[in-house]
């Protein structure tokens, strides 16, 4: 399974810290990469640099419409929305191993977008963060696996009760 995340709406000036929030959340939570409609050179210099040192292999591009990325891509088509199926219902619609685009968006969603997807589901009903919902959608779907995955990084977090730990790896 290949799960790469559709960021709509992105705003540089506005945006830039909430995007770069999806996208380090979909990294961690083990999405393969990610598209966001507003060309932004920086926020793609930002996430590479975590890759590089983190590991991973996350792939991020920039300036693309979510209409060409949906119409070509060859999976289910999931939309994160607070208007959505339930949860649950919709992840055991979801086949195992079944390639995912998860479309999140930043401010209004276009109506197509409803349409598009194959499914079209909350996490919650209240208003949220697009993180939360991605966060949460990616650690269901994986059952927590990628949490603590080493993805054979220049450095690695070692969890502990207390304090800071960090790793660099030999090269």
């Amino acid at each position: 399974m290949s799960v790469w995340v559709m960021r709509i709406g992105h705003r540089p000036q506005r945006d830039k810290r909430v995007t770069t929030h999806v996208l380090l959340a979909a990294r961690a939570l083990g999405a393969s990469g990610a598209f966001v409609d507003t060309r932004d050179e920086v926020l793609e210099e930002n996430v590479r640099s975590v890759s590089e040192r983190f590991g991973g292999g996350f792939s991020v591009k920039t300036g693309v419409r979510w209409e060409d990325v949906a119409k070509s891509f060859e999976g289910r088509v999931v939309h994160l929305t607070m208007y959505g199926q339930r949860l649950e219902e919709g992840l055991s619609k979801i086949s195992e191993g079944e390639d995912l685009l998860i479309v999140v968006g930043a401010e209004k969603v276009p109506f197509e977008v409803y349409e598009r997807a194959d499914l079209n589901i909350s996490v919650g009903n209240q208003p949220h963060s697009e993180i939360a919902a991605l966060a949460i959608f990616m650690d269901r779907l994986t059952a927590g696996s990628a949490l603590y995955s080493d993805r054979g990084g220049k450095m690695t977090v070692i969890p502990e009760e207390r304090g800071k730990r960090v790793e660099e790896r030999d090269p």
